[in-house]
């Protein structure tokens, strides 16, 4: 019922459930705790986030919460259409600042799995985009930080401009990454 497609970073992954159609459309599990389970995602999700950006180029991210209320998250979109990125931010990582970007949409069904110790954005490609994921930690104000969704030693290949992005006041002021002291670490185990 669920394909699983590693990526270039382990520990990222793209997750696409089965969809059955007809004449009259399809139907789709979007999520199955034991499926998951049965593919290697034991995740414990505990808490739904919902987001909707009216004008495409809206850039939401780069975010995490750092630990004791670090996520990881299944994101996926439930209208429209994001170039949505996760960045590796774990010191000792032999991917450390690296990411992995794909397009997830409501046509396509893909969604991505963000593990902890990974920043996450996104940029919207149409209007009224709807994007939906589910972590397993709850919110902390406390806890939550990000990184400069456009620093150029990310090397990310935007489908929008610094001058054309529309961002909240909180996402242009996040530091670059080689000024965040990272609480990551990783573990090779």
């Amino acid at each position: 019922m669920i394909e699983i497609e590693e990526t270039a970073i382990p520990g990222i992954r793209i997750v696409k459930p089965r969809r059955l159609g007809d004449a009259r459309g399809w139907f789709s599990e979007t999520f199955n705790r034991r499926a998951m389970a049965e593919v290697g995602i034991d995740i414990d999700f505990i808490q739904d986030n919902e987001s909707l950006s009216a004008v495409p180029g809206t850039i939401r991210g780069l975010h995490f919460q750092t630990p004791d209320f670090a996520q990881t998250k299944l994101v996926r979109v439930q209208t429209g259409s994001i170039f949505d990125v996760a960045v590796d931010i774990r010191r000792g990582s032999p991917t450390f600042g690296a990411h992995v970007a794909v397009e997830l949409s409501a046509e396509n069904g893909k969604q991505l799995l963000v593990p902890r110790g990974f920043a996450h954005g996104f940029c919207t490609r149409v209007p009224d985009t709807r994007v939906f994921y589910k972590v397993d930690a709850y919110y902390s104000q406390a806890h939550d930080a990000g990184i400069l969704w456009n620093d150029p030693a990310l090397a990310i290949d935007w489908p929008v401009t610094s001058g054309k992005a529309a961002l909240s006041e909180k996402d242009a002021r996040l530091p670059r990454l080689a000024d965040f002291d990272t609480p990551f670490v990783y573990d090779a185990g």
